[in-house]
This record gives C-alpha cells, sequence and structure tokens, in this order.
C-alpha cells in the first residue's frame, strides 16, 4: 500500500473500522498530538542513554496502540476491546506510576519550578518538551469528553507527563 493515496485530499481521514473523519476533528487533534508526542521522543532516544532509551521505547510502543485506541469512534469502542489491538488500561497506568515511584526513590525530587536546558544537558531539555507535548495530549483527549471511552487513558498520560519530568531531572543529575 502507498503513502500517498490521496484519499485526504478533501480533508478527511481514515479511522479504524472504515470510519472517515474531518482532519479538522478534535479526535484527529489528539491523535496528532500523540504522534507528536512520540516523535518527541523519538529525538530523546537518539541522543539517551540505554536505561532511558529503554524506557522510552517502552513508552512509544504505549503511545502507537494509544493512537490506534484514539482512532476509534465511540460507536465501534466495544469492537475495538474485543480485538487484538492494543489499550491502555490500569496495568499501563501502574506500570507508568511504578517507574515514577523508581525514580523518585533513587532520589530525584521536586525541588521547585525546572529551567529546561539551564544546565546545557540536551536529552533533559528534550524530554521537558515531551512533558509539554504530553501535557496537551492530555488536554486534547479531555476534550473528547465521552468520546475517549476510556477511563485509564487521562490517568495514563498525567502518570506520563510525571514520568516525563522526573525522567528529565534524573537526566540532569546525571544519575
Amino acid at each position: 500500500m502507498s503513502i500517498t493515496t490521496k484519499r485526504g485530499d478533501d480533508g478527511d481521514t481514515d479511522l479504524l473500522f472504515g470510519k472517515r473523519i474531518s482532519k479538522g476533528a478534535a479526535r484527529v487533534e489528539a491523535i496528532g498530538s500523540v504522534d507528536e508526542l512520540n516523535a518527541a521522543l523519538g529525538m530523546v532516544r537518539a541522543e539517551a542513554g540505554p536505561e532511558t532509551d529503554g524506557i522510552v521505547d517502552d513508552l512509544q510502543a504505549l503511545l502507537v496502540g494509544l493512537m490506534g485506541e484514539l482512532a476509534v469512534m465511540p460507536e465501534d469502542a466495544e469492537r475495538y476491546a474485543q480485538s487484538d489491538y492494543p489499550s491502555i488500561g490500569d496495568e499501563e497506568v501502574g506500570r507508568v506510576e511504578r517507574l515514577g515511584r523508581e525514580i523518585e526513590s533513587a532520589g530525584v525530587k521536586f525541588e521547585g519550578w525546572a529551567r529546561p536546558g539551564a544546565n546545557g544537558n540536551q536529552t533533559g531539555a528534550r524530554l521537558d518538551v515531551a512533558r509539554t507535548v504530553c501535557r496537551r495530549v492530555e488536554r486534547r483527549v479531555l476534550e473528547l469528553g465521552d468520546g475517549v471511552g476510556n477511563p485509564a487513558i487521562p490517568l495514563f498520560l498525567n502518570r506520563l507527563s510525571d514520568l516525563l519530568w522526573l525522567l528529565a531531572r534524573r537526566t540532569e543529575s546525571g544519575a
């Protein structure tokens, strides 16, 4: 299949299960914001050490699944739930929360507002960019209201932005 299909020339795009929607729709904005977060994490991976790279790889896999889940209209949510497609659930929320707690227990603590890039650490600054994009994703998803259908998604995004803040502080400290 070619990536250049011309199907979007009319301003609509495909969702899962054969649905089409305006590229200007709030759902497409949410999906696009998740895609931007995935790309921002790709910038982190391009220069991160092995430990951070492994965490980011896992997060990117979850984000790909999240994009798929958001690409489902509410009337198809049950069909999606019965499929083999990945989904964000309590396990994924817990995994991100546990990673954050591990970093905190290793000594990374909140000590006031961060000033991204202040110490010249590019990976830390890129993690902060990813964190701010994650906060936007969370807002875009919340704008969908009942159209999300999965109450774990906003929780996951909230925990993920916290984790990204902690990863940035750990990276800047050299720990």
